[in-house]
């Protein structure tokens, strides 16, 4: 079961966050984070998350809070995930002579973002889209990790239980992120851990994908060593309990 105010949390710091990432790899995606002046989006949920999307120089920066040129205002955490689901329009009430931004560029973003996060089988037969696709997927499922521990009953329970320190999460040779905890609080940052406790480490993009898309079983990768996980295991263990819940949300 969803819980609506965890996934809005979810869609804020995971789903609209990866839009940092997708303006790294992505030529177009850079182009569109370049206006001729910076340009902000500041999302205020009723009841819910609020964060700011800033765009200058062909880069994408989300900060917790309000304070963007362009203010849109969303009644409740379900209202937001609508938008989301492109079900729902928000209501802007500042920032109305950027707002060319917002329906032109800002949305063009997301379709590409979209194009990576929801993949056709024809596009992943390019490998160097494959492994942006997989990399954008990972950032998105490190961050929903947090968003879950912090705001998802079951979740919370889980990370309550996680000892303070950091899990180190990456595909070898790839993308890594880090996992705070402190307190039963989580924490994700899209950096290589500095001094972790525990590991998890997915031996290549392939073993990713298919974990990621439920195409492989994640014992047989443990047994076969596609998959490491190592260091404090109790840390490991209540994380994978919240990575089962990121499947409910983002299926």
């Amino acid at each position: 079961m969803k819980d609506q105010n965890a996934l809005a949390y979810i869609n804020m710091f995971a789903v609209l966050k990866d839009l940092e990432k997708l303006c790294e790899f992505d030529e177009r995606a850079k182009e569109l984070a370049s206006p001729a002046k910076p340009v902000s989006i500041s999302f205020n949920v009723g009841n819910g998350p609020q964060a700011t999307l800033s765009f200058e120089n062909g880069k994408c920066t989300m900060t917790e809070g309000l304070g963007g040129q362009i203010k849109l205002k969303l009644a409740s955490p379900e209202a937001f995930n609508q938008m989301i689901d492109g079900v729902k329009n928000p209501l802007p009430y500042g920032g109305f002579t950027k707002l060319k931004f917002l329906m032109n560029d800002f949305k063009e973003l997301t379709d590409i973002m979209n194009r990576y996060l929801r993949a056709d089988e024809t596009s992943l037969k390019d490998r160097k889209f494959f492994e942006k696709s997989t990399t954008m997927m990972f950032y998105l499922i490190a961050s929903a990790l947090s968003a879950i521990g912090n705001n998802d009953e079951l979740g919370k329970l889980s990370a309550s239980k996680i000892p303070d320190g950091s899990i180190a999460m990456e595909i070898a040779g790839g993308p890594c992120a880090e996992i705070v905890v402190k307190g039963g609080h989580m924490t994700t940052i899209c950096q290589k851990a500095k001094n972790p406790r525990a590991y998890m480490i997915f031996g290549d993009f392939d073993t990713a994908r298919g974990l990621f898309d439920g195409t492989v079983e994640s014992m047989s990768a443990l047994a076969v060593g596609k998959i490491v996980m190592k260091g404090y295991i109790p840390m490991i263990d209540n994380l994978n309990r919240i990575l089962s819940r990121v499947a409910v949300y983002l299926a």
